[in-house]
């Protein structure tokens, strides 16, 4: 049976209350950088739900992981911590459940329309290795490198293949892409040029936030979680 929010949801919409995807948030041009959880058209802000004392779970109680510009905090605290703050949001956000439905004054700050706010990248990436994980990628890439006529090194085939990545490359959907400038290949017996680079290979990444194994090999270091 499917779950009910008192938010309304339509049919087709990406967030019903069975999915609510973390992400990092302004309400505001000029406010500081916050969590929030996407439900139907709407952003609920985790900061006023955790100021309100709503987060009232043994792990999350005493925490300030949703008062922070990122979600690495809240990454770090491991998997217990995240089924736990899904449970209360489902909760919270349930027909059925009157502490946030029945509450104006709270919902009018907490609960933001979607269109109004300006979504942030939600982590702190410090680093990152990028593997080859479909042939696609390998492909793309390897015709950027060696041309389409070997655009697969053989070794793909037989054990995984990754390179590492520049985490300042990582950015939110709608940032302005610069092309690269640096040295680039001389044409038969001419020097190198230096200029815009003449290839640019782009991908777009999708990832559930609450899939937070994945995310703890970026962000927690000799992070040991399973997945």
């Amino acid at each position: 049976m499917a779950l009910k929010s008192f938010v309304e949801v339509e049919p087709e919409s990406h967030f019903p209350l069975e999915n609510l995807p973390y992400g990092v948030f302004k309400p505001e041009p000029g406010s500081l950088p916050r969590p929030g959880v996407a439900i139907g058209e709407y952003v609920l802000d985790l900061s006023e739900i955790a100021f309100a004392g709503l987060f009232d779970g043994p792990l999350l109680s005493n925490s300030d992981c949703f008062n922070q510009p990122n979600l690495n905090k809240f990454v770090g605290l491991g998997r217990p911590a995240w089924k736990e703050a899904r449970v209360t949001l489902q909760k919270l956000l349930s027909a059925t459940e009157p502490t946030l439905r029945d509450n104006a004054a709270l919902r009018q700050i907490a609960l933001l329309p979607m269109e109004k706010v300006q979504m942030l990248l939600p982590v702190a990436i410090g680093d990152y290795t990028d593997f080859f994980a479909s042939m696609h990628h390998a492909k793309n890439c390897g015709t950027l490198f060696r041309g389409p006529e070997n655009p697969i090194n053989l070794n793909w085939f037989h054990l995984p293949i990754a390179y590492h990545g520049r985490a300042s490359s990582i950015v939110v959907s709608g940032t302005d892409i610069i092309r690269p400038r640096g040295q680039g290949h001389p044409t038969g017996n001419s020097a190198p040029y230096f200029g815009p680079s003449r290839k640019l290979d782009f991908e777009l990444e999708m990832v559930r936030m609450y899939c937070m194994e994945v995310l703890c090999l970026l962000l927690v270091p000799n992070s040991h979680i399973p997945c």
